[in-house]
């Protein structure tokens, strides 16, 4: 693959494998993809295709068996360590989780603001950012509470805020809403994707639930540790026809 300077992330022919006892068990097969600025990238997949492990190498986690993973057209694990990695994230990455975790004794305007301190912003300075983002989010009023008093739905906002707080290149969602009910659920949805079409932000998201293909730009298929496919604009109604289709006359 070429380097563009559209391109944030490029995966060339990336391998992952794991010694299970005495067997090298491989988990990734020859990924290659790219990301572009600006895309809502879904990589989709049934559970133990590969997709969380493909993530944590996106995220500078885990090391490729072979193969490149490059950010920026710059290889992230050329002549690293886990610190750089680490910096690499706080200052590149917004990661959000199916299950967000907090610091208890934390405020909501506290936890949002805690990543703007790690990276050495003022007190000050950073709780004005966290409630700016609680206010992009629809949360800015529960700001004093704290986390675990909020539903499931509200969390997720609020870890959602504390993610984009300090302005990554690139927010991570890893089944952000497999904890929420389906209201819940749509809700974050059409917010990522408000995010993604009206401000901007590179968004990728891991799933198994083929529901929330449609709000993508861009959609890479997983099986078996494979990318079976790569597709974007109207090839992406095409894909989730097909899939209706087969899963009807399965059904049938």
């Amino acid at each position: 693959m070429q380097a563009s300077a559209q391109i944030l992330y490029q995966l060339a022919d990336v391998h992952k494998q794991f010694l299970v006892g005495k067997q090298w068990i491989p988990v990734v097969q020859g990924v290659t993809a790219e990301i572009k600025i600006g895309e809502f990238a879904v990589l989709v997949g049934p559970s133990g295709c590969g997709k969380s492990t493909t993530l944590h190498m996106l995220l500078g986690l885990e090391l490729p068996s072979s193969g490149v993973v490059k950010f920026r057209d710059r290889d992230i694990y050329a002549d690293s360590t886990e610190d750089s990695r680490s910096d690499f994230r706080k200052i590149n990455i917004g990661m959000i989780y199916q299950q967000p975790n907090w610091v208890k004794s934390m405020s909501v305007v506290e936890n949002v603001a805690f990543p703007l301190l790690l990276l050495g912003h003022g007190r000050d300075e950073a709780h004005a950012k966290a409630l700016e983002f609680l206010e992009k989010v629809g949360m800015v009023d529960w700001g004093g509470y704290h986390p675990t008093e909020l539903s499931g739905g509200q969390q997720q906002r609020v870890a959602l805020a504390r993610a984009l707080v300090h302005q990554p290149a690139v927010l991570i969602a890893d089944e952000p809403t497999g904890n929420l009910d389906f209201v819940a659920g749509q809700e974050m949805m059409q917010l990522l994707t408000d995010l993604n079409q009206k401000h901007g932000i590179t968004i990728i998201m891991v799933t198994h639930d083929l529901e929330y293909v449609k709000y993508a730009t861009r959609v890479i298929q997983m099986l078996d540790g494979k990318v079976v496919g790569q597709h974007t604009g109207k090839e992406i109604e095409n894909f989730l026809k097909v899939k209706r289709f087969k899963r009807t006359k399965h059904a049938e």
